[in-house]
């Protein structure tokens, strides 16, 4: 794969060795030495993903470093995920459970695997050949590591649509107020033992269980690095704004309030940085709720509107277009689907990693 240049993180790029890759850590211990290249184990949580898990699962053997294994978890799905991995069942450990979440999968998986981290893979995202590789070295470079991390491209109806670092800034000096702020790392490759020290991913949440799992890494003293190239196709999903759009910035809040609660350790400078960013994913689940609200016609469009006017924060703008939805919500949530018509505007039914 043709290397494309560093993204610009506004980090400080620390490159290992002039044969790596561009990489972003923060400083090493004074002791810190090169260690052996970690093992890894691939963990993919599947649920009705019979018609993309081949491709994904195919990418991660294709590796030209291999994984350690590849362990797919079947989350119950109704469809035939063990059919469509048939070409693959001598090479890979399929595990099955009852659905209960993309979190309880990935847990299940990673206790049963071996490697000294375990790297997610989605069901529907794929690697390039060379990320394990490319993840082995900056382990082995930098054995303080507990996370490692590469950039990755969006891409949206087969066309690349960005890349998630240039979305989210990688940090070097403050991880842990950064954290707190968003979710920088992807799918990222964790040290197996201290993640289920920590109790792995929170199962409680359906959509950000990932966040809150790197922010309680990072909370507890754990160290990220990044891999600046992009080694992982992230796919979008085009199609209208929904439900689990509102869902998954509302689980945004609630990882920033557990956090909020169980975080007694946080400087005052970092609870500082929690509130902040705890009033600017209210603000954005008020906006796109009141907008969800207006383009469904839902019976509380008025109400949702409503709310966007009386919240503090809120542009002047967004607050004038609020108010016009309190006085005639059913004219303007018709004026923003004629205007996602003509424009072709889409929201993404998918997560916006930006936004986690």
């Amino acid at each position: 794969m043709r290397r494309p240049p560093p993204a610009e993180t506004g980090g400080v790029v620390q490159g290992m060795s002039d044969s790596m890759r561009p990489s972003i850590a923060p400083p090493p211990p004074a002791e810190s030495q090169p260690g052996r290249v970690p093992t890894f184990s691939v963990l993919t949580p599947a649920y009705q993903a019979a018609d993309t898990v081949a491709e994904s699962v195919a990418s991660a053997l294709a590796q030209t470093v291999a994984p350690l294994e590849v362990i797919v978890c079947d989350d119950g799905s109704a469809d035939d995920i063990e059919g469509a991995l048939a070409r693959y069942r001598d090479r890979i450990t399929l595990l099955r459970k009852e659905n209960g979440g993309g979190a309880s999968a990935l847990n299940i998986a990673a206790r049963a695997a071996s490697g000294d981290f375990v790297v997610v893979l989605d069901a529907d995202d794929a690697y390039f050949p060379e990320r394990i590789e490319a993840l082995g070295e900056l382990g082995a470079a930098r054995p303080d590591l507990d996370i490692l991390t590469s950039d990755a491209l969006f891409e949206l109806g087969g066309e690349v649509a960005g890349r998630f670092n240039r979305a989210n800034r990688f940090p070097v000096v403050d991880q842990r107020a950064g954290i707190l702020t968003a979710c920088f790392i992807f799918a990222p490759a964790v040290r197996r033992k201290r993640l289920l020290e920590l109790g792995g991913w929170d199962e409680s949440f359906a959509i950000a269980y990932d966040w809150d799992c790197w922010m309680r890494l990072i909370l507890s003293g754990a160290a990220a690095g990044l891999v600046d190239e992009p080694l992982t196709r992230y796919r979008l999903r085009e199609g209208s704004l929904s439900a689990s759009r509102v869902r998954s910035l509302e689980e945004r809040v609630l990882v920033l309030e557990k956090a909020k609660r169980t975080q007694p350790a946080l400087s005052a400078e970092e609870r500082g940085v929690l509130e902040a960013s705890l009033a600017l994913n209210r603000r954005r689940v008020a906006l796109t709720s009141a907008e969800a609200a207006l383009l469904a016609g839902a019976p509380d469009a008025r109400r949702r509107a409503l709310d966007v006017v009386l919240r503090p924060g809120i542009g002047a703008r967004a607050r004038l277009k609020a108010a016009g939805a309190v006085l005639a919500p059913r004219s303007v949530g018709r004026r923003l689907v004629a205007r996602d018509r003509e424009s072709g505007t889409t929201r993404l039914r998918r997560p916006d990693p930006r936004d986690r």
